[in-house]
This record gives C-alpha cells, structure tokens and sequence, in this order.
C-alpha cells in the first residue's frame, strides 16, 4: 500500500516565546476530572464540552489527583516487565504484577494460598539479580555503580530460569532504581554489539541527509524527517506536530498509508496534549504505546514505601485512559511519540513532537528506538540553526522596515507611515493598521472604524495609560474591552503602542479560523459523529470554538519591533534636545576610533591567520600572520577570489559551504580549509599547502547587513602532516599511535562496534584516562559520557553524529567540534577528524579520529573580531553622516557672523565654532598610528587661551551641573589674553580630554573641579620667543583609577580602559608639540600637570595678576 506525504511547516514555523503554563495545568486537570467521573459514574465523557467550557476554577485536589496520576499511577503496559530496587542492595522495592509470568518464575513457592498476587508479593525484599544469570547480575552491578546510569542502556539481560534474553532500560527515581524489562527476540540482530551499533547507523544515514538538504526550508526539514522515522519504524502514518505560542498544536508535515484519512494542516486544543506530558517528554524524550486496547499491568510495591513509585521515565508507563480512548476513536491501535527538543532563550523547549502511528499494535525493540531519539537530536540542531535563521531575517526585515519609516517621519508627515508604502502594516503581520494622532485617525487595512478607533483608544488611555509598552493581546474580549463584541470577528487581537498620552498606533489581527485550513475538515461534510468523542474532527471543531475569538498570538520580536517603533515616535515627538550634541559626538567618535585603530593593530599582529572576503567571496583582509604562512603579501592578496586563487580544489566545498551559511548569518566552527602557498613573484606552490583551522564570523555594517565573513584560523600544517603519513602507513599505524614523540596529537580509534580499540599517550595526557581503562569501552556512553563528561546533550550529539558515520564510512565530515571535560574536570575544546580502515574487501573494519585542540590563546575570538567589525561600522557611519549636520552648523555659524549680535552672543558662537572645528578634526584627519609614532602633521595658527578655555569649559558644563559641582579658573589675565602661535585644535582636544577624565572622577555632589594656568618662564630662540605655561587640571577625592593611568603612562601593547587609551593618545600627541602631562596625587587632592612651551609674540610677566572665578 502507498505512502502520500505533504508539509505546511514552510510557512508559520517562527521560534515561540517560553510563558508561564499554570493555568493550562488547571484546565487539563478540570479535563481528566471530568473523563475520571464518567469512568466513576458511567456517563458518557463530553469532550468538546469540556474543551470549550473549561471551569473557572479547579480545586487544588483535582490538579494534584492529576498530576499524580500522570507521574504515578502505578499502571505498566503489559509488553514488559517492571521492577523497582534499592541501591545499591538491589532488594526488590516493588515489581509489575506481570514479572513472574515474564521471568518464568511461576513455580515459585507462594508464602500464602491467596493466588497469584502473593506469588509476585513473594518476590519483594529478595535481591533482584538473583532472578537473572550470574553475568547479567554483574553486568546491572557494573550499570548502577556509574552516576550516569541511564548512558549504558540498555543492559542485555538473561532469566536465570527460562534464559529468555531481556532489554533491562534503568534509570533512577527517589526510592531506587527502576528497571524496564523488554522482552526480546532470541533471533534478533539488535542483540548483539554490532545489530545495536547498525541501528545507530541507520540513523546516522537519516542524519545525512537532513544535513545534505539546502538552509532556509523547515518544511523540507520536516518533510524529510518524517519520511526517515517511517522508513526506521514502519508505523502506518507519522507526523510533524508543532505547539504554537498558546499551546495549541498543528500538524506541520505528514507521511501516511494513502487510505488513511490526512490531518495534516489540523489544529487540536493545547489540552490534547496536556502540559504533564509535554513536561514529562523533555525528561523521557521516546513514548511508545504497543497496544492502546490491551489491559494494563498493576504495580506491587512494599509497604514501607509512603507514595506510590514514580513512573516518569519508565519506557513502560500506562497510558491514561482519555488517550487510549483517543487513540481508539481515531484507528490508531499503536503509536510512538518523540520529543523535538530545540534551545529556549534560557532552557531547553520542546518545540514540538514527531508521532507515528499505527493501526494494528506494534513493537519497537529499545535500539531502535534510541536510534529514533538520536536522529530526533540531531533534528533538533538542524531545526534550531533553520529557526535561528528565520529569526534573523525577520529581525532584519523589521530593522529594515523600521528604517524606511524614519525616513518617511524625517521627510513628511507623520500621516506617511500609515498612507504610504511601506507603511506600518509591514513591520509585523496583520490584518490592518490604524494611527490615532492629535484626534485625527488614519486607517489602513481590516481595522475598526474611526469611531470604534477612537473609543478602543480611549479605552486604551483609561486602563493601560500608564503602561510604558502599551497593549497587545490575541482576544480583545479576554482583555476587558467593553467594545470587543461589536468588532466581531474581523478585528480580535490588538497590539497598541502609545506615541504619546493620547495618540497611539495600532495593529489589527482578525479571527485565527480564518487563516487555518485543515483537508480532513471538509472530506465528509455529512459526518454524523458525535461532537462529544475524542477525535481529530472534534478536536478541530473544539479549536477553532476556542479560537473563534482570538487571533494568532503576537510574537516576542514582533512586539519588539513595535516597541521600538514606538520608542523612536515618542523620541522625535517629545524631545527638545538639539540632534547633534558636539562634545557627545567627539567623544564617542575619538573612543571609537582609539577603539577600532587598536583592534586593528591586534588583528595585524595575531599570533592567528586571520583573513577576511567581501560578499562576492573576494578578500577584503589578510593580517601578516596569513601572509607569512602563504607567502603571499596582504597587497597582493587583496581584491583575489579566496575559493579560485587561494584554497586548494579540495577545500572548495567546504569553503563554499561557509561562505553560503555566513552570508545567510550562520556561522561555523573548526573547519578544516588548505591554502596554496605561493613562491616568487607570488605564483602558486601547487606541491604544497597550509592547512587552516578557522571559525567563520559575519561582517555587518550599520543596518545589520551582512557585507562580508571574517576567518580566525588556526594553523595545522604539521598535525595534518602526521594524519597523511599515518593514513599512507595504514596497516603499519601503531608507528604513529605507539608514538610518544610530543607533535603526535591525540589519537583514539572506534572498531565496527563503536568500542575504542585505540588510545594513544597524548589521549592519555588529555583525558588523564589511562589506555588499559578505556580499551574495550563504548566509546559512546562509556569512554565519552561517563568518563569524559560531555559538555552538553548538544555536543555528544555532534560527537555520536561524528562517531557513527566514520565507522559506517560514508559521509565522513573532514572535521567537527567536540566539548568535554578531563579527569581532573578541566574543559576540553577540540577539532575531530575522522579517518577510516577498511579490509581488503573494502569493509570498515576500524575508524580512527585525531584531535587537534583548539588554543584559546593563538589569536582573536570570532565575539571579538565581530565586535571591532562593528565598531569599525560605526565609526564609518559616524564619519560619513555626520559631515551633513557639520555643515548645516558651519552655514549657520556663517549667517550668526554675518548678522548684528551682542559681544557675549559672539563669544558663544565663537565657543560653538571651535567644538564644530573639534569635531571636524577628530571625524577627518585624526590618525592614531601616526599619533603612535610621533609623526602626525601639526598646523599653525594664531589663538587666545581665553577661547580655548571657553571651549573646554563648555564641553564640560552639562556634567558638572548635573553633579552639582562647582567649576574653579585661576588664569591671569594677560596670559588669557596673550597671542599665541601653534596648533590649536589639537591643543583643545587634549586639554579637553584631561578636563573630562578629572570631572568623570571627581566626587558629587556638592564638589568642586579647578582649572589653573600659569607661566613660567620666557625663552627665545631661532624662530621666535616661546613661553613654558603650566596647567593644571584639578579635582578632590582619591584619583583616577590606577588602570587608567597604566593605561596612559605604561608602554605596552593593547589597553584595559576606553579612556585610559584615550588619554594614552593624549599624551602621545602633548610630546609631539614639545609638551610632556603627569598626574599627581596629593592629600587631599590629585591633578593632571601640563607643561608645555607655545610660541608667542608678545612678553608677558610671570607675576602678573591673577583673575580667578567661580562657576556653578
């Protein structure tokens, strides 16, 4: 019989905020109260009713009924056998009622002539592993001596009476261990070390080709996932369920028997899957039911147990009874659930379920079901990068969005967003829009109208006025909104966004129904059921009478974007603060480019090759480490195609695999590339190459564009040398492995069984795991899980992944990242590489894997190398928009000089002027290498000290207002006044830079910051006459911090503090103009000392009278 497969996950599949689930557990407890009393009583159980008409209130005896029942009901299914033990005595706590039937133990003396319950009662207070064969009683011995017990399933063992072989699935519970007991086939390949590992395998195939399908389609995802899990099981159907942010379910993809009825594109209540049992899958991630029809099996426990056994992770758990009746409604007599497990912003998320199922009952046996749990893992990360992806593009389509609407409020009025295209309807998805602005209404789209518009708003302004973020619902009525019912069903959820007190903008989202499809819905459009049965039709029926007056829920960053909308609105509404704020601007534009000029020094002096390509693949960066391992100069690397001109044929893939992920905003790391070395006159050395560990990391401009992918690399030039020689050995590999030269790395080898057949010294050294402790070993589970923890279910995923298909020989990646941590618990991150060993006959016989491990310290991490990309972005940015605000600020200067103004009108404009020439030199012709080395360009021109201390005073002003502190200058007169002759921008900046730094860290409120200049002394020389002024920039209090001044004083490579570079820069340029700074602490007070020698064409006193003032 055929299969007919199909998928809607393409098209609403966006990762779901985590909420709070409280009240979901209070209406499916008032549900299995309800299905319980019909049970009790003999009525019949109204499903939809139920549903639909939830109590408002559940009594705390119900949800604890519920829950108990769920976690302990104390009910097995009757393919196996359930026994619970006392650790570490293994003294039977309790069993199923089916265990002596199962273990062949009928011929037990009963210590009572009450049947065969006594007979199973007999059995509790005796040592389990008396019940099975000596080896199998050692082999459960040897499982529950490891804390991670549940690695090693499952125990392979053997009755004692009948030898009948059994799955033993252990795992710990509060009063012991529980023991799953699985039937299996005598004949049955799975038996045996090499059947289990085949089952993985078959997986690892699965995992193959989730991986080979192109980025940016879950529906193909799902598609193909569905398709694998029917290949591996055989059930009649299987299904992709999503939970949505409400907890309502949908069927996103589909493979069924082509007779059966489809569901895909149904929708079912969130109380079909209660919240118990979606808690209870992120814990026990498989759920089988063989047979919903067959009676479940009693669990027998000892009475010095309080509470009944806990029976979450049992594979063997009952199922409830409303399920069983679910199931047998729908035809499903057999069913297997597995859990889609994708990373929360702060825990893992179940995501959704993959479920097949069947219509005659069925058994998995235990390997393959943990080949389905593993390929669902790898699922798992495949969908999470596929998720992530789709959240940055719609980040980046708000952003972009969110741009153009600037724009349009900077250019016309503010009608334009909601009149013009795009508009706000284009943020976020909905069914209309409106803005309420100054009583005026605008409307675009499925929306109220204007005067259901301004009575929502009023409503708005009344109960949620003082809510900083506004509303947003999915169900105006549940909301409280007394005009929710007179919209119908055309307008349901809102999200609004006060701009103002009384102006809003508003989004508008109609019914969910109306965006909801479901083939099954309408294939009998006669169907007599009754809507009170538990079905997939009665369910959809009770979804959408849920739904029916709600919308599709908002998502987190879609009220993000609004939210910042919002914020930019209220902004340009509200604010009386000038656009350009000259001193903010100079200081963050000089910190930024201390900032990116120090990155970039970094970069160049890397101990790591460090490269970078624009969009097009073409190479924008190569820092001297890259050239000096290639051979080829940064000048003339520049402008090559990286994929033709420098990685070798055999790198391309991989490279062109990077380059597509990072140019989608998905990075990856250790990855193996070889680079062609060059010779002279920088042509190709075809007969060797470099080999390169390197991350990849997306380069972003401004908006969040991708323009580019940086590369931090690692070279493994040598240790890919020694893997060549040893893969030419082959046969003669203990050479190598038996090695104890240091440049041999670690080594480890897997047979066809995936037990470690190989550990090198270096392992040993690693690991701190010697080679006679782990030979023999699972590598998975055993060698890494209980001796070398794993650092996450993530990371022995992407191990297993790697394992499993060297040893089956295909698809073997060249490289992948493995995390774990040593015997002495230290965290090992590394490159593993797979090389396989085949027979004459071409059969796998051994697999060995090199691990190159990655060093933390050889060069920038990608989170740095990203973060100087973008500063380097906003620096350009700041550069290039600012020159239009500078010039509108010159032209104005220009008009005020032109134009009658009072003497202390044009001394301000005076003090304006020189902030905007400040500005202009830090924006245009500030070079912080030529700073560095004493070579920057100095100007010449005539200036007063009196503008200058103007100037930096007024860069000041706002900070010491806001402290409360009082501004103290003590210059004479005549000096103020004193024609000076020099670079006087330059002068400004650093004596502003000092002024800044001595208030930042001076005490407040209430304190006081002084500024004094006094001369020293004349001199005369060749060129002119020169005055030794000295100033001094002064504050109380205890100083700057000591990490800024080493920042400023030491002569080191690199800095700690913004500021402390700043000043670095500061001093740096004071000694280019013949001037030297320190810093002195004193008692009660600490201040920067300049002394500096400025040419002048005038004498001046060096007692002169002082002028001193106070300004607050």
């Amino acid at each position: 019989m055929g299969f007919e497969s199909s998928s809607s996950a393409a098209s609403n599949m966006k990762p779901q905020p985590q909420k709070s689930n409280t009240a979901q557990y209070s209406v499916d407890a008032a549900l299995f109260a309800d299905f319980a009393q019909s049970i009790y009583t003999g009525k019949s159980f109204n499903y939809s009713k139920s549903v639909i008409s939830p109590p408002n209130h559940v009594p705390d005896e119900h949800i604890t009924a519920y829950l108990s029942n769920i976690q302990r009901g104390g009910l097995v299914q009757p393919f196996g056998c359930l026994i619970a033990v006392e650790e570490p005595s293994f003294r039977i706590l309790g069993l199923s009622d089916n265990s002596s039937d199962f273990l062949g133990l009928l011929s037990l003396p009963s210590t009572s002539h009450s049947g065969e319950f006594d007979k199973v009662k007999g059995l509790i207070g005796i040592d389990a592993r008396t019940l099975f064969t000596p080896s199998s009683g050692a082999s459960l011995s040897k499982a529950a001596s490891f804390t991670e017990i549940s690695l090693l399933n499952p125990v392979l063992v053997h009755s004692r009476t009948t030898q009948k072989p059994f799955y033993a699935i252990l795992h710990r519970i509060d009063a012991g261990i529980v023991m799953d007991l699985e039937p299996a086939k005598s004949g049955d390949p799975a038996l045996t070390l090499a059947g289990a590992v085949q089952s993985q395998k078959l997986a690892v195939r699965a995992i193959s080709r989730l991986q080979s399908l192109p980025g940016g389609d879950i529906g193909a995802l799902c598609d193909t996932v569905v398709e694998d899990v029917q290949r591996l099981t055989g059930y009649d159907r299987v299904m992709v369920y999503q939970f949505h942010e409400d907890d309502h379910g949908e069927v996103v993809s589909e493979i069924r028997r082509s007779d059966l009825e489809p569901y895909l594109g149904l929708h079912y209540p969130a109380t079909d899957i209660p919240q118990a049992a979606r808690f209870l899958f992120k814990q026990n991630r498989v759920r089988m039911i063989c047979d919903c029809n067959a009676t479940p099996v009693k669990v027998v426990q000892s009475e010095e147990l309080k509470r009944p056994l806990c029976l979450v992770n049992s594979t063997l758990r009952a199922p409830h009874g409303c399920h069983t009746q679910y199931m047998a409604n729908m035809g499903s007599v057999a069913s297997l659930a597995l859990a889609i497990v994708v990373k929360g912003k702060d825990s893992s998320k179940l995501w959704g379920l993959v479920v097949g199922h069947h219509c005659s009952p069925r058994y998995v046996p235990f390997p393959l079901r943990y080949a389905c749990e593993f390929l669902m893992q790898a699922f798992g990360l495949q969908l999470q990068m596929e998720l992530q992806l789709a959240s940055q593009l719609a980040e980046k389509k708000a952003m972009r969005t969110q741009t153009l609407l600037c724009d349009m409020l900077l250019r016309d009025t503010v009608s334009a967003i909601v009149t013009q295209s795009p508009g706000i309807m284009d943020l976020v998805k909905c069914d209309g829009a409106a803005l309420y602005y100054k009583g005026k209404c605008w409307l675009v789209g499925v929306t109220p109208n204007e005067s259901q518009v301004k009575d929502l708003v009023n409503w708005l302004v009344e109960n949620h006025g003082d809510d900083s973020t506004g509303l947003t619902t999915d169900s105006l009525v549940d909301a409280g909104y007394p005009g929710a019912i007179s919209l119908g069903d055309a307008v349901c959820g809102v999200a609004a966004a006060g701009i103002s007190s009384k102006d809003y903008l508003l989004w508008f989202r109609s019914n969910t129904a109306s965006a909801i499809k479901w083939g099954g819905a309408k294939h009998h459009p006669k169907d007599k059921d009754d809507a009170g049965r538990m079905h997939p039709r009665s369910s959809f029926t009770a979804f959408l009478e849920v739904a029916k007056s709600r919308s599709l829920p908002w998502e987190i960053s879609e009220i993000d974007a609004i939210h910042s909308l919002r914020l930019i609105m209220r902004e340009s509404f509200t604010s009386s603060r000038p656009v350009l704020s000259g001193n903010g601007v100079a200081r963050d534009a000089n910190e930024l480019t201390s900032f990116v000029c120090e990155m970039v020094r970094v970069i160049e002096t890397a101990t790591a090759p460090i490269f970078g390509v624009d969009s097009s693949g073409c190479i924008n960066g190569w820092n001297k480490k890259t050239a000096e391992m290639t051979g080829l100069l940064a000048s003339e690397a520049m402008g090559k195609s990286l994929a033709d001109e420098i990685v070798q044929e055999e790198s391309r893939a991989a490279l062109e695999s990077l380059l597509c992920k990072a140019l989608q905003g998905e990075e990856e790391k250790s990855v193996m590339l070889k680079l062609r070395k060059f010779g002279q006159n920088n042509h190709p050395d075809y007969s060797s190459d470099v080999c390169v560990l390197v991350n990849s990391c997306t380069s972003r401009d401004y908006t969040e564009n991708i323009i580019g992918v940086c590369f931090v690399g690692q070279d493994i030039t040598s240790e890919k040398a020694i893997t060549d020689r040893f893969i030419r050995l082959q046969g003669d590999y203990k050479t190598i492995v038996q090695s104890l030269n240091p440049l041999i790395p670690p080594i480890f080898a897997s047979d066809e069984n995936a037990c470690c057949s190989e550990w090198n010294a270096a392992m040993e050294k690693l690991t701190g795991w010697s080679k006679h402790e782990v030979i023999g070993k699972m590598l998975p589970g055993e060698v890494f899980g209980v001796f070398c923890k794993v650092k996450c279910q993530d990371s022995l995923t992407k191990f297993l992944i790697s394992l499993y298909q060297g040893i089956a020989g295909d698809n073997v990646p060249e490289s992948s990242l493995v995390e774990f941590f040593n015997k002495e618990g230290k965290y090992i991150e590394a490159s593993l590489t797979a090389n396989k060993s085949t027979n004459i006959e071409g059969k796998v016989i051994r697999c060995f894997f090199f691990l190159q491990i990655i060093n933390k310290e050889s060069g920038l991490s990608c989170p740095e190398l990203k973060e100087s990309a973008q500063s380097l972005n906003e620096l350009t940015y700041i550069r290039q928009e600012i020159k239009n605000p500078l010039n509108g600020i010159r032209f104005a200067h220009k008009l005020l000089e032109s134009s009658e103004i009072s003497a202390s009108q044009r001394q301000f404009l005076e003090t304006s002027d020189a902030c905007e020439k400040q500005i202009t030199t830090i924006i245009e012709s500030t070079d912080l290498k030529s700073i560095e080395e004493g070579k920057l360009q100095l100007e010449t021109e005539e200036f007063r000290l009196e503008n200058i201390l103007d100037t930096i005073i007024s860069q000041v002003m706002i900070m010491l207002r806001e402290r409360n502190s009082q501004l103290r200058v003590e210059v004479a007169e005549e000096i103020k006044a004193l024609p000076l002759n020099g670079d006087r921008v330059k002068l400004q900046l650093i004596l502003a830079d000092l002024l800044r730094n001595i208030v930042n860290h001076a005490p407040f409120p209430n304190s006081w910051v002084g500024i004094s200049i006094s001369p020293r002394q004349e001199l005369s020389r060749d060129n002119g006459r020169y005055i030794h002024l000295q100033f001094r920039m002064i504050h109380p209090g205890k100083g700057l911090p000591s990490e800024m001044l080493s920042d400023m004083f030491e002569t080191r490579d690199g800095w700690v503090t913004p500021d402390g570079l700043g000043l670095k820069l500061s001093r740096k340029l004071l000694e280019q103009m013949n001037g030297r700074v320190s810093y002195v602490r004193e008692d009660e007070r600490c201040f920067f000392q300049v002394d500096l020698q400025v040419k002048t064409m005038l004498g001046v006193e060096s007692r002169g009278t002082e002028g001193s003032s106070s300004i607050k």
